[in-house]
């Protein structure tokens, strides 16, 4: 009888706490883009921008979001589209480097989930979207791969943080040589 009861309450505590445990919730890929400047927002479906990108249909929407950058459609489908080829586990040892580390905190003032009070959450987010783009466009990625990896469901675009950003895009610049050059040939060879 003392087993019985011992071996009720375990079920019973298996059966109460496994839900807490074994059903995590799966994260869901971005549907859209909230794009903030200063007090104004403004936000796109990342699958309107998704067909623009490809057949370059628009929604009104995002014509006139596309207006206000001042470059031609062309440009900025070439922009969405532009691939970059890198195996999976290259990108995850760039993404968990020292450098990358740097690269993604910078990088998560501009992109990150809504109500992020850290970089450290916006870092583990782009990480995540990195890894997941590249495993959508089957070791490739752009920025619509990118978007669709995003593990929440509204992606935050500050475009404040990436105006501070583009004033040292020389820098930034040199830094994508940095990354595309010298490490990723050692990171190959290891």
């Amino acid at each position: 009888m003392k087993f019985n009861k011992f071996l009720i309450l375990k079920i019973f505590f298996i059966l109460v706490s496994s839900p807490l445990f074994f059903n995590v919730p799966k994260a869901n890929a971005a549907e859209e883009i909230k794009i903030i400047y200063s007090i104004f927002s403004r936000t796109i479906k990342v699958n309107s921008l998704k067909t623009f990108a490809k057949e370059g249909k628009t929604t009104r929407k995002l014509k006139k979001i596309l207006k206000a950058t001042k470059s031609s459609d062309k440009e900025i489908r070439t922009v969405l589209n532009k691939d970059f080829e890198i195996p999976i586990t290259i990108a995850s040892k760039l993404v968990y480097s020292e450098i990358g580390n740097i690269f993604l905190t910078r990088l998560s003032s501009i992109i990150h989930p809504p109500r992020a009070n850290d970089e450290r959450t916006g870092m583990l987010a782009l990480r995540a979207s990195v890894i997941q783009g590249i495993s959508i466009g089957n070791g490739k990625i752009n920025l619509i791969n990118f978007f669709e990896g995003y593990p929440t469901k509204t992606v935050i675009l500050d475009v404040s943080a990436l105006s501070k950003v583009m004033n040292k895009v020389e820098s930034i610049s040199e830094l994508l040589t940095f990354f595309t050059n010298s490490p990723l040939e050692k990171i190959k060879a290891n």
